[in-house]
């Protein structure tokens, strides 16, 4: 158990931090940026694999298209969340995409209940409630639609909700979606420079090794998180999630000071008011079913 909380609080942490990551290296446009993080993941992947002789779950793909097809439209979502995430880290809108990680939860949530069929109890329609108000706060005050962070939250809850189908484990299916990605990633880069435009290309060697870091930085925290989901209850790897975008914000806010006036402040606080109501509900029920379980047993 306390292995577990050390796994997920670390890979939740890393994930928060990411912003201070992003800009350092902001000089490597979003799009090249998402290409060297899917090849230097893909490195470092088949590193790990060679050394765990983990190779069984490659030939059986042969006979299943619909496995690879699956996995290259999860990869696709990937590199277009991390490609938002990157472009709004460069242009200083960090706390924009700590919303998108805030709600994510409830975007789950109601692409379960519209998708899956899966019944929602009042207390989650009470929270997806607020979460839209808050939403629809941040819209008026702000005069413009909160794309980055809805785009994050939707693309990351679908992104979820195939690998949760998936037949293949963290390691191997982000070996896959970077196997799927690695072609694509190549000719983009090789268009790139034959146009004469790679930033990579002229960074000192040191920056170029950062760069080349995001494969680790990529593959480490989603194993970690692996390991960790594994040992501890859902309903506290659920309210660990929140680890990640609370820094992500502080990162923000205290570090890279971006605006943070009230009216912003209090599309949060529905939204986080819409997140206690949603974990408050979950805990109770979980408690509430124990002793049913109990008594099966």
């Amino acid at each position: 158990m306390g292995t577990g909380i050390l796994f997920a609080a670390l890979a939740f942490s890393m994930w928060g931090l990411f912003p201070i990551y992003f800009k350092i290296v902001a000089m490597v446009p979003a799009v090249e940026m998402i290409a060297h993080r899917v090849l230097w993941s893909l490195v470092f992947i088949v590193l790990v694999l060679a050394f765990r002789r983990q190779w069984d779950w490659i030939r059986p793909l042969r006979s299943q298209p619909r496995v690879i097809a699956g996995f290259a439209l999860s990869g696709g979502l990937l590199a277009l969340n991390w490609s938002v995430y990157i472009w709004a880290v460069q242009h200083d809108r960090v706390v924009d995409s700590s919303l998108g990680y805030f709600i994510n939860p409830l975007i789950n949530v109601l692409i379960g209940f519209l998708l899956l069929k899966e019944r929602m109890r009042p207390g989650q329609w009470a929270a997806i409630a607020l979460a839209c108000s808050g939403v629809a706060w941040l819209t008026w005050h702000s005069g413009s639609f909160p794309w980055i962070g809805l785009t994050l939250a939707l693309t990351f809850a679908f992104y979820g909700l195939l690998r949760k189908t998936a037949s293949l484990g963290p390691l191997e299916g982000l070996a896959l979606e970077s196997m799927v990605l690695a072609p694509v990633c190549l000719l983009y880069l090789a268009w790139q420079g034959a146009q004469g435009h790679i930033a990579v290309a002229g960074l000192t060697p040191g920056m170029q090794l950062l760069v080349a870091v995001s494969g680790p930085l990529t593959a480490i925290p989603l194993l970690m998180f692996a390991a960790g989901a594994r040992r501890i209850p859902l309903s506290v790897l659920g309210l660990m999630q929140y680890i990640g975008p609370s820094l992500q914000l502080a990162v923000g806010v205290l570090l890279f000071r971006e605006p943070f006036g009230n009216d912003r402040l209090i599309g949060f606080m529905l939204i986080w008011t819409a997140l206690t109501l949603y974990s408050l509900e979950s805990a109770w029920r979980a408690w509430w079913n124990r002793p049913a379980a109990a008594v099966d047993k």
